[in-house]
Order: structure tokens, then sequence, then C-alpha cells
């Protein structure tokens, strides 16, 4: 199926057009001093009466007089609902994925939003727990012939309007970066949002074929209703040319069978040959690593954003 063909199937199975968004209504909270840079948290709206809670990373030489490239930071999953921008933001969590931080400290505005069920974004009544939580919103967007998918991107979306409007960010060098879930929210808005420039994401490129054969349970972003009879999630990846895009993987990732992983970046980098931008498109697969952000990884992604955010 021609690539614009399968986009619109896509976009119908994600449940149609986004709406038109609101006013950002950015409210301010706390401003927090670290090595380097400030995090700014507050909230911006997604839709009307619905804020996003975020971080925002400033480092400390970048003003409006001297504004920087930003990349927004898609936190992963792994069940610890209780966390989301925090971690990014080198607040809590892992080291391994203060990656945020790590980014301001490059020079770089960074944008770190709680997904959807996570820290800030759980259930408000209290009442559903954890994947509780998830799986019920998940059922609901879908009763509403949407999926989580479709929601996800559409607060993505806000993110870089929320970029944009800061007179700190230069515009037209936005990137994103995602480890694991995080991974798979930067190939769904890839497809989507042209204003981001360059994208890598770390660890996550479930085929649905992979997911059926081993009997995975994947987070609900990677579920797209009535996809499957029409391609698969390198198929959708694979939209995002002819802009830059690198994946990272390791080898022992079983979230990420290696023969899929192996199948879908041929999928991916026949898309960007055939838009002649076969330079835009890299990936790296690490002998022996598991579902981690490796040393290597990290380098491939920092040269990533340099080579075009920076350059």
């Amino acid at each position: 199926m021609p690539p614009a063909d399968f986009k619109q199937k896509l976009l119908a199975g994600l449940g149609g057009d986004w709406p038109a968004p609101p006013d950002l209504n950015v409210k301010h909270r706390e401003t927090i001093q670290r090595d380097g840079f400030r995090i700014e948290s507050l909230t911006y709206e997604a839709e009307a009466g619905d804020p996003i809670p975020a971080m925002l990373l400033i480092p400390d030489m970048v003003s409006p007089a001297h504004p920087a490239p930003a990349v927004a930071v898609w936190h992963q999953h792994a069940g610890q609902y209780h966390l989301g921008k925090s971690e990014p933001a080198g607040l809590a969590g892992n080291p391994m994925h203060h990656t945020g931080a790590a980014l301001a400290k490059e020079g770089y505005v960074v944008l770190c939003p709680d997904a959807l069920c996570f820290e800030e974004r759980q259930d408000p009544t209290g009442k559903l727990k954890a994947g509780n939580y998830e799986r019920f919103e998940f059922l609901r967007y879908v009763v509403d012939g949407k999926c989580m998918a479709w929601k996800n991107i559409l607060d993505m979306q806000r993110a870089i309007d929320f970029l944009q409007s800061r007179p700190e960010v230069i515009d037209e060098k936005i990137g994103c970066y995602g480890h694991s879930m995080g991974s798979t929210h930067t190939w769904l808005i890839g497809p989507w949002e042209p204003r981001i420039k360059c994208l890598v994401g770390n660890c996550c490129l479930p085929t649905y074929k992979g997911i059926h054969r081993e009997h995975m349970l994947h987070c609900f972003p990677n579920f797209i209703p009535g996809i499957y009879e029409f391609g698969d999630t390198p198929d959708i990846a694979a939209l995002i040319a002819p802009r830059p895009l690198h994946m990272n993987f390791g080898e022992l990732d079983g979230g990420s069978p290696i023969d899929e992983v192996r199948r879908g970046v041929k999928i991916i980098a026949n898309n960007y040959a055939a838009m002649n931008a076969e330079t835009n498109f890299s990936y790296y697969i690490e002998e022996g690593a598991g579902h981690v952000l490796s040393p290597v990884m990290w380098d491939k992604t920092r040269s990533h954003f340099e080579r075009h955010l920076k350059s």
C-alpha cells in the first residue's frame, strides 16, 4: 500500500482528526535551580480543562535574547505509574533515564511532560490504581471511536505548541526523544508533527506480528484498532521520512524481538530510500544488550541531535 494511503488508514484507526487547539493556558507552579539549568514546573492545556503537568528545563546560558534548540522527552512506562516527567527531568527514578537533565546540560531547552495515566495524571477520583486506570482510559477512548495513541498524539502536539510559545526556543530546531513507551510515542507523533525536525527512539519497535507470536502484553499506545490489515508498526515509523530518525535497540530486548526489529528497520529504510533520504535514517543494534539506554546508545542519541539541531 502506498504510504499516503496507509497514512489515511492510520488516521482512521487512531480515531480521526484532532480538534483545534485551545489556548495553552499556561500556569507556572515553581522553579527549581539545578547545576547548569533551572526547572520550571508548570501546566499547559491539551484540551480545554485538561492541564498537562510538565517540567521545562532551561540551561543557564539560554534566554529570549540567546535562544536554543529544544528537545521534547517522552518518558518510559516500565509499569511505574508514579513516575513520569520527574525521571527524565532528573528528579526521581533511574539515573540511566535522566536524559532531559543531560540534554539541558548540553544546552538544549527540554520539555518533559506527564503522559496520560502517569505521575500527576493518574485517576483523579483515586478509585482506579496503576494499570487499572490505564486500562480504563484505553477502553474509554475505544468506545468513543478512538484509542489511547490518538490522545497521546494530541498531547504531544500540544507539547510542541508549548515549546514554540517559549521565547527561549528556536522554533525550527525542535527534536524529540523517548525510551521504551517514549520510543513508541516518538514513532507515533512523528508522522503527524512536521515541526519536529529530528527524532530518536530508544528500545521499542514491537511489531504486531511479534506481539502475537510471543503473546506479549505491551503498553496500550502500541495498539491502533484496525491497522494490522494494512500495515505494522514499522510502516508507521516509515511515515516519518524524510525527516532525520535514529533508532536504538538491544539484541536481547524481549519487548522488541530482534528478528522483527531487523525486518522492521528494512521497511523504514526502504521508505527513506524511496524519498532519496537514505542518510536521514539510521539505527543501532547493540549485541548482548537488553531493554536499556547504554552508553553507546546515548552517544548515538547525542550525536543525532548535535548534527540536526545544532548545525
